[in-house]
């Protein structure tokens, strides 16, 4: 698994010279996300609550799982805002997946708030045990006698 982006980090760079922030009131600033493998198995939690499960996308397309989510604003329609600190809008993360994936087997869950989504390894990158042939056993063993 791969989690460089270089625009991401020039994005965050640019803004922070500039002085502009990495969100607004109203627009979503990240989705948090933990990442571990277990086993054959790499597990990918993200937290989205209050984001409505029919607006999840979860899609692999040549080498990178890309997660997508909305959460709409309440009107604001004769609403008058006092504090304003959850975020509305579309959240995006992608990474990039390694050549020991099996992108047919990813699944993913949404429970709770938090997408759950289990990056299986192909069954050629699992570490598997080899068997080392021996050749002390009795058939193999002669007993060599001088005359």
């Amino acid at each position: 698994m791969l989690r460089f982006d270089p625009f991401r980090d020039l994005d965050t760079l640019t803004a922070g010279m500039l002085g502009a922030s990495s969100g607004s009131d109203r627009a979503p600033r990240f989705m948090p996300m933990d990442l571990y493998k277990v086993d054959d198995h790499y597990v990918l939690s993200a937290d989205l609550p209050g984001v409505d499960p029919g607006s999840i996308d979860v899609d692999v397309d040549r080498g990178t799982l890309t997660l997508t989510a909305h959460r709409t604003a309440p009107g604001s329609e004769g609403v008058q805002w006092i504090s304003s600190e959850r975020f509305a809008g579309t959240y995006r993360r992608q990474l990039s997946l390694g050549e020991g994936i099996d992108t047919e087997r990813i699944s993913a869950s949404y429970d709770n708030g938090v997408l759950s989504v289990t990056i299986p390894l192909a069954e050629r990158a699992k570490p598997r045990r080899i068997e080392i042939a021996r050749s002390d056993d009795a058939e193999s063993r002669r007993t060599i006698e001088a005359s």
